[in-house]
């Protein structure tokens, strides 16, 4: 029988955090930009993405295309993801992205107060250590859960990331605690510094259309200085067909300032 050599995505690599006693291990799926190679000393933007055994082949394409086009500057995209074999993602992924435990979740769930503090304790210290980082603008992304969870670090760690895509963000999971948090931080007299880039697919079901569009409406009604947030409705699509046209007008969003400067530099 004939053996056809593994299609492999370009330009990426996959690294394994250091293994701890008693939790998971990381894996995290890494894409470089083209120019990474040329070793100029160039920085460059990340984007952290959940759900990185999922999301990482989507976005690493789509910012090469993207980058053709003028509309992103080149960026590396860091998946987060696990180590191991015969991994059932699902089950990980409800009990790492909810910020609470969820009362009809399949799974043991609320974990996202601990997977936050391994990203900012020793995923982004890894990757600012081993690669070329410009630190002054992280992006984190995510879908569904991936969303709430994106959320949910805006609320508890507005230092830590520059900007956010939560595309169709699960808002309505834990009693819409997501709300409560919300109104809290509001509450309390926060502010948030940055750009939110939020989605829904048109035909999803009308409960989760109607809390992410009123989740949006409270964002705005908070008059935050320095918070640009976008709301895109992506029609004819539910819940899982409008998460790459998501990515995609996120990514456009969230680098829209980095962008400007570029266009206004190769002008002059």
């Amino acid at each position: 029988m004939n053996k056809h050599p593994l299609h492999s995505i370009e330009r990426s690599e996959l690294r394994v955090l250091p293994v701890r006693p008693g939790r998971m291990t990381y894996q995290l799926h890494v894409g470089l930009p083209p120019s990474y190679a040329h070793g100029t000393g160039q920085t460059y933007p990340v984007v952290y993405v959940t759900d990185g055994y999922w999301s990482f082949p989507m976005i690493a394409k789509m910012r090469d295309l993207l980058f053709f086009d003028q509309t992103v500057p080149e960026f590396i995209v860091v998946g987060l993801g696990y180590a191991g074999d015969n991994l059932d993602f699902e089950k990980l992924r409800w009990n790492e992205l909810s910020p609470v435990p969820l009362k009809d979740a399949p799974e043991s769930t609320g974990r996202a107060a601990e997977f936050l503090h391994t990203i900012e304790r020793e995923v982004i210290p890894f990757i600012e250590h081993e690669y070329r980082v410009d630190s002054s603008f992280r992006v984190l992304a995510g879908s569904s859960l991936g969303g709430l969870f994106t959320l949910f670090t805006m609320y508890t760690s507005p230092q830590l990331f520059h900007a956010y895509i939560a595309a169709t963000p699960a808002v309505t999971e834990g009693d819409n605690w997501i709300f409560k948090l919300e109104e809290e931080f509001a509450r309390n007299g926060r502010s948030i510094k940055g750009s939110l880039f939020l989605s829904v697919g048109g035909e999803e079901y009308a409960v989760h259309l109607g809390a992410v569009r009123r989740f949006h409406e409270r964002i705005i009604s908070r008059q935050y200085r320095a918070l640009f947030c976008e709301l895109r409705i992506i029609e004819n699509v539910g819940h899982c067909g409008g998460i790459f046209e998501a990515y995609v007008r996120g990514l456009s969003y969230v680098f829209r300032p980095l962008t400007q400067v570029i266009k206004q530099a190769t002008l002059n």
